[in-house]
């Protein structure tokens, strides 16, 4: 397995992007599991296990402005045929640095968890941990390359009483890592917004392809 997307990635964490360029670049898969598209400004890579000549050849056969050819439907759509693999929805895939000391948010980890998100993020992450806290949950693990990911769920009668940029922020002081990732539809503002609001900043697109 290749440690290319690991290495892209770092080096957006620190805002180092790849050239704006128009051009496209095609890595190997980081893992079995993670395959798909990362969109930056101008510059696109694609993870795959698939020949680089047959990706660039469905590239230049779709008809869009190349900036965004990598992420057009027709383009994914002849990745998942190739591959046989599905995707969800095309995420904002957002970071912050982590943050010393225990969160501000009480929390309570939860061992054994099975329900709902939960057992979701357990098909796209691994070392997954969950915690809880009155009003809702804060899930952690290592998706994409290794990285540790967050992803919060906010009970609908605890909305609009700041739990979910509390979450966002503990994920913060929680991660191993010197950095921690978020992906959020670009459809579900409220999401977005409470990501930025936690110090999360955008850095690309993302459309994961997963088996099954």
């Amino acid at each position: 397995m290749s440690d290319d997307v690991a290495r892209i990635l770092a080096a957006a964490a620190r805002g180092q992007f790849p050239p704006p360029d128009g051009s496209t670049t095609v890595v190997p898969q980081p893992s079995t599991r993670d395959a798909g598209v990362l969109a930056f400004t101008a510059h696109s890579v694609v993870f795959t296990d698939q020949d680089p000549e047959w990706v660039r050849a469905e590239l230049a056969a779709t008809p869009s402005d190349p900036l965004a050819a990598a992420m057009n439907p027709r383009f994914l759509l002849a990745l998942m045929a190739r591959t046989g693999r599905r995707m969800d929805c095309v995420d904002l895939l957002t970071v912050a640095t982590a943050l010393p000391g225990e969160p501000e948010l009480p929390l309570r980890e939860i061992e054994d968890a099975e329900y709902g998100r939960v057992a979701r993020a357990r098909k796209y992450r691994d070392d997954v941990r969950v915690w809880a806290a009155d009003g809702g949950v804060l899930i952690l693990g290592r998706g994409v390359a290794g990285r540790w990911e967050a992803a919060i769920e906010v009970d609908e009668d605890a909305r609009h009483r700041g739990i979910g940029k509390a979450l966002a922020l503990a994920a913060r002081h929680l991660t191993p890592d010197d950095v921690v990732w978020a992906q959020q539809a670009p459809g579900n503002a409220r999401s977005v917004r409470v990501f930025q609001a936690a110090g999360f900043r955008p850095v690309a697109s993302e459309a994961l392809l997963v088996a099954g």
